[in-house]
């Protein structure tokens, strides 16, 4: 399997990248990370994956399709990461759509999305919240991403934290807003181990995982989704 991790240097993917480029996890014998930058392709390559140079908010889907043609699976991992509300939606929602678009174009199957715990349409955002423009940007992109004919997956993690992993998760309903005080907290770390275990997963596909730190066995509890 070739992945192409898709914002190879967010702080997910930096730990997911490694995963995925040692064998440790899946079936996987192929990593390519995307970034934007030149300078930061030697660091892609320290972190074990084949770098690749892409702007993805400015790119075309043809492009994107350009850079994925060869691979079996994508995970998106890219963020604007908050603040203007323009570019959250030009990176986070019309990038992201391109890519899924420019996935069934270079006739990848697998499409992993890792978006937020929340990405429902109750999600409660107000839309004067500086907040507000990820969390609408986000569930465009994943209600795209349900209308095509990848074999898809959306990862909705909880509050992200830098805590060291557990290998824990806990599930929460597809849909629905969470009930108030529920504690959603998980660490990155564990975030990236369930994208390289959703990787390798069937059950997961079509469906939205949403989850924080648990009590389950990540592979056990993705397997409960079938």
């Amino acid at each position: 399997m070739k992945v192409v991790v898709i914002g190879a240097l967010g702080k997910v993917a930096r730990q997911l990248v490694p995963l995925l480029a040692d064998g440790g996890i899946g079936p996987v014998t192929d990593v390519a990370g995307v970034v934007r930058k030149p300078e930061q392709t030697d660091r892609v390559a320290d972190l074990g994956a084949e770098p690749v140079l892409l702007d993805v908010e400015h790119a075309s889907t043809e492009e994107i399709a350009a850079a994925l043609v060869g691979a079996d699976a994508v995970v998106w991992s890219a963020g604007a990461g908050g603040g203007d509300a323009a570019r959250t939606y030009a990176v986070d929602r019309d990038a992201a759509i391109r890519s899924m678009d420019a996935a069934a174009s270079a006739g990848v199957r697998r499409y992993v999305m890792v978006s937020w715990v929340g990405s429902t349409p109750d999600h409660g955002v107000p839309e004067d919240a500086g907040f507000f423009a990820y969390a609408d940007a986000k569930l465009a992109a994943d209600d795209h991403l349900r209308t095509t004919d990848l074999d898809w997956t959306i990862l909705g993690p909880g509050t992200l934290t830098d805590e060291p992993p557990t290998g824990r998760v806990s599930l929460f309903p597809e849909t629905g807003a969470l009930p108030a005080g529920t504690d959603s907290s998980v660490p990155r770390a564990d975030v990236a181990q369930v994208v390289a275990w959703t990787l390798r997963e069937p059950a997961t596909i079509g469906r939205f995982v949403r989850f924080s730190t648990g009590d389950t066995p990540i592979p056990a509890a993705l397997r409960t989704m079938g």
